[in-house]
């Protein structure tokens, strides 16, 4: 970190943290704030989901506002985040932030990633070769898109207990490793294309695919069939995709410096926060007076 920030000044750290627990009204993002301040000697903020939960939300997605202030355009957009969840943000054409909609949508990688360590004795299954090789088993395939529209059709954040993976236990011993890959990623695809495309969509819309899965290519091939949008990696839109969930935190921990709520209502549920969004740890002999100002 020190070497990073040498000769720049930084006044504030946005931190996100690792999920390690998610079932509201309960969330657990691991992180140690101290040494961050220590090696950048500026303001932090973390633990971003607890004033939405507390206002009775679901703490996720909370990323809509933040797609709404870096991805909106004049044709309706959506932002599909493919990682363990999957999650989205519809943008429609020109649209104001009351117009936003997100929601999570069904297990994703958490299901593909279980497929490839448990069959394809590899972390994940890389540029798609196994998926492509394989047949879909339709039955199967069947079998957990049923999983994951229960999930869709919930309406609610998605965590512990979500990840579907009994799915792969059930099948691992019967069904060739390709094969169980190419189901996965056909049922996976499909939720995720039909989601979108009932998010009320224009034909001339399109998804911009970010996270891991987004690496994919059968992936979002299936996506993209389901959904008969255009479908293309949010890098064409001039993110990286390495790139976007930190540049979102740090769009959301400006907006909370200056008292502006992080989440959409319309997203996660919450009613009116009674407490500022995240937990504020300061370097020693710094006020906690510090204000980023933002330009929307």
């Amino acid at each position: 970190l020190q070497r990073f920030v040498a000769g720049r000044t930084v006044h504030l750290a946005a931190l996100h943290g690792q999920t390690v627990y998610h079932a509201p009204p309960v969330s657990w993002q691991l992180l140690q704030a101290a040494p961050v301040v220590a090696a950048l000697r500026c303001a932090v903020v973390c633990d971003l989901r607890q004033a939405d939960l507390a206002a009775g939300g679901q703490g996720a997605p909370i990323t809509p506002l933040a797609d709404w202030m870096l991805f909106r355009a004049e044709r309706d957009r959506a932002i599909v985040n493919l990682g363990g969840f999957c999650n989205a943000t519809v943008l429609p054409a020109a649209c104001a932030v009351t117009d936003v909609r997100g929601c999570d949508v069904c297990a994703c990688n958490q299901v593909l990633d279980a497929v490839a360590r448990t069959v394809l004795h590899c972390p994940f299954d890389a540029n798609g070769k196994s998926a492509r090789r394989g047949t879909v088993n339709g039955a199967i395939a069947a079998e957990l898109r049923a999983i994951l529209e229960t999930q869709r059709s919930a309406r609610r954040s998605l965590g512990t207990g979500d990840e579907a993976i009994a799915w792969v236990a059930a099948h691992r011993a019967t069904v060739a490793a390709d094969d169980l890959a190419a189901s996965a990623v056909s049922a996976v695809g499909t939720i995720i294309g039909v989601a979108v495309r009932q998010e009320g969509m224009t034909t001339d819309g399109e998804i911009l695919l970010a996270g891991g899965g987004a690496r994919h290519p059968v992936l979002a091939e299936t996506i993209a069939a389901a959904s008969g949008l255009r479908t293309r990696l949010l890098n064409e839109a001039g993110v990286p995709l390495e790139a976007r969930e930190a540049m979102e935190i740090a769009v959301l921990g400006a907006l909370a410096a200056d008292g502006i709520p992080i989440s959409l209502a319309a997203a996660t549920g919450r009613g009116q926060p009674a407490a500022a969004d995240g937990v504020w740890i300061y370097p020693a002999g710094v006020a906690d007076t510090l204000r980023v100002r933002t330009q929307c």
